[in-house]
């Protein structure tokens, strides 16, 4: 193959070459995407459905919802066919569009979870100014904002990695079709490009955890201040699911495309993947809905409506 215009698919990487444990993956990833299904689902349609979920806190954790739908379901449902037909092809396109949502939605990600953590910011070391910083329009652009800097950073990815001539086969050396992997597969000197593609994650990375590190010693500095032990408590508990997730998201991510070259292994990798592609859009709504007693109270509210409806 001379270039990357003789390639028409891929090979993406089988968990398992022995047909029973290819349809045990195939129904744990069933499991684990209805989970994602019904738990962001369930989310989504609360908040729209409850007036009293109205604000920015409720309408950033809808965004987070939708995006991690989107994120799960770019790579499950196309392992989970592979596994029941037995395949691995994708095609050239097929593979483009994963690179190009994973990259958009993941990106998407990170920028709301940084604009989630100005939000709590903003709520208890700022309240009096929250409905002026934090109006109906503000957060329609922030929101606007963290989608659009996903959109054109997932563009830039996908274009730089799909005009190099491609001459190392075509198997990719994981579930789904990530950047890194098909970089190795490119006969011209990838180097520059890993590097720069490792550099620009891991600023991200770090300017994303700069800022809500530097927001939440904030949040420690006005909750501490609290009078009331009941006040402490309703503050920290709007604050921890969002730091759980941005802890899970972000380590995963980071150990992903920063974890150092000796401990790689092909399995390891997948593994690795799973945890940050796979595992917090199942997880997130868990962290949020158990924590969160406003919403729990809502989402009862909206079952048990549906339920004497019926």
């Amino acid at each position: 193959m001379s270039n990357s215009s003789c390639i028409s698919q891929f090979l993406l990487l089988a968990f398992t070459d022995t047909r029973e444990l290819q349809l045990l993956h195939f129904w744990l990833f069933l499991a684990i995407y209805l989970a994602a299904l019904l738990g962001n689902g369930l989310i989504i349609t609360t908040i729209a459905c409850d007036q009293h979920l109205h604000t920015p806190m409720y309408f950033f954790l809808l965004n987070l919802a939708l995006l991690d739908l989107g994120s799960i379901s770019t790579t499950v449902p196309k392992s989970m066919a592979s596994s029941l037909w037995d395949t691995r092809v994708i095609s050239y396109a097929g593979c483009a569009a994963q690179v190009f949502f994973v990259c958009f939605l993941i990106g998407a990600e990170y920028s709301l979870l940084t604009i989630m953590s100005y939000d709590r910011y903003v709520a208890i070391c700022k309240p009096l100014h929250y409905g002026t910083l934090l109006g109906s329009r503000a957060c329609v652009h922030m929101a606007a904002a963290a989608w659009a800097t996903g959109f054109l950073s997932a563009l830039l990815h996908t274009a730089n990695t799909f005009s190099l001539p491609l001459c190392k086969g075509n198997a990719v050396e994981q579930f789904f079709c990530e950047i890194p992997k098909i970089l190795k597969l490119s006969c011209s000197d990838t180097y520059l490009r890993e590097v720069g593609l490792l550099v620009v994650g891991a600023c991200l990375i770090f300017m994303v955890f700069v800022f809500i590190v530097l927001s939440y010693v904030q949040i420690l500095r006005a909750v501490l201040r609290i009078p009331s032990e009941q006040g402490r408590h309703k503050a920290f508990s709007t604050c921890f699911p969002h730091l759980a997730v941005v802890s899970l998201f972000v380590t995963t991510g980071a150990f992903a495309y920063l974890k150092p070259p000796f401990i790689f292994s092909p399995s390891l990798g997948v593994i690795v993947s799973v945890l940050y592609s796979v595992v917090p859009p199942v997880v997130n709504p868990l962290i949020y809905s158990m924590r969160n007693q406003e919403l729990k109270n809502a989402l009862w509210t909206l079952m048990t409506g549906c339920f004497l409806e019926q």
